[in-house]
């Protein structure tokens, strides 16, 4: 059973992916417990273990779980009984961890045949040389810890998702440097590997030192300047100015981590593809876990509640077809005729 199907009362036996665990000491009496937050492909959930002496598992391993589903603060919540290392041929990796949908190395190959088509020399020299700075860690990188790309390859599928936009987008404006914008695209979140402290599954259980003090948008710019003198290109030239500019402003504004909005087209483009992508990712995920037809719980980063649209008429008959099922209320003298008027109803009011 899935993370995303556990209800409040069911009882679990698995084996889930620790993503973070801890002790930790009680306010109430000062008892020591375990806290933990484990997940699998559909999700995480948080875990506690009310013994003092049981040793926290280290992030990026599987536990095998026994546990009952609590409710605390409105949340899901499992009080685990019994739990212990899993062995390796005991479980698929695959349902543990979510994975970016298309093959990592089908993924770096499109990145790289788009980076070898550039005229803009020194742009893709730069380029090439932050690829190979950041190595294989952009195979398995998530492009967040909680958030957007959450997953295995996230931070590559985030890449090559916006680098489609882009290309997309740039014969519509004929006057924008496609260089230009595709290595903004390409190389504006890779201090991401440096910012978060990922295992080879893209399990994030924390961020860095440098992450937490410096950030992966300080840092990029860093790597800029670092890669274009590894490739003789003069740290003070125009393009290394353009791209430590588009790096340092594609969060767009001040409160969400930019120092300098965007200043010329392509930073622009740049900020609004980045934008676009991250919440289409996220909006996508909320909706692919909650019923059609239904509303999901309020969404922190997006400050709102999100709804998970009927489609058409198949799927609006299919939700009506399910209330008429529900057994009538007591009370009613024509349960057949009455279930369909609520069920319509409830219909109708989603809307």
């Amino acid at each position: 059973m899935l993370i995303s199907e556990l209800a409040k009362d069911m009882r679990f036996e698995g084996f889930l992916l620790v993503r973070s665990a801890e002790q930790r000491v009680s306010n109430a009496n000062g008892s020591r417990y375990l806290d933990m937050t484990l997940c699998d492909r559909s999700g995480e959930v948080n875990a506690k273990v009310w013994d003092g002496l049981a040793a926290p598992p280290a992030s990026g391993s599987v536990i095998k779980v026994r546990a009952l589903m609590q409710e605390y603060n409105g949340r899901l919540q499992m009080r685990v009984e019994k739990m212990r290392a899993a062995k390796e041929d005991e479980y698929d990796v695959k349902e543990l961890v979510r994975c970016a949908p298309e093959d990592p190395q089908d993924m770096m190959k499109e990145i790289r045949d788009t980076v070898d088509a550039m005229t803009w020399e020194d742009l893709k020299k730069i380029v090439n040389r932050m690829l190979l700075m950041t190595g294989d860690k952009l195979l398995y990188y998530p492009a967040a810890q909680r958030l957007h790309h959450a997953e295995r390859s996230g931070l590559l599928e985030h890449t090559l998702s916006m680098l489609r936009v882009a290309k997309a987008v740039a014969p519509l404006y004929p006057k924008l440097n496609r260089d230009l914008l595709y290595a903004g695209v390409i190389i504006h979140d890779l201090s991401k590997t440096m910012e978060l402290c990922s295992d080879q599954y893209g399990n994030v259980n924390d961020y860095s030192v440098p992450g937490m003090l410096l950030g992966h948008l300080v840092d990029g710019v860093g790597k800029i300047r670092e890669a274009a003198a590894a490739v003789h290109v003069p740290t003070d030239s125009e393009c290394v100015l353009l791209l430590s500019h588009m790096v340092i402003s594609h969060h767009g504004l001040s409160e969400f981590g930019s120092p300098k909005p965007p200043m010329f087209p392509e930073a622009e483009a740049l900020h609004m593809i980045d934008d676009l992508d991250a919440k289409m990712n996220e909006m996508l995920s909320v909706t692919e876990r909650t019923p059609v037809g239904v509303f999901s719980e309020k969404i922190w980063s997006l400050d709102r509640r999100l709804y998970h649209p009927v489609y058409d008429g198949a799927q609006k008959e299919e939700i009506i077809r399910k209330e008429e099922a529900k057994a009538p209320l007591p009370f009613e003298d024509k349960p057949a005729e009455t279930g369909k008027m609520r069920a319509r109803a409830s219909y109708d009011n989603l809307l």
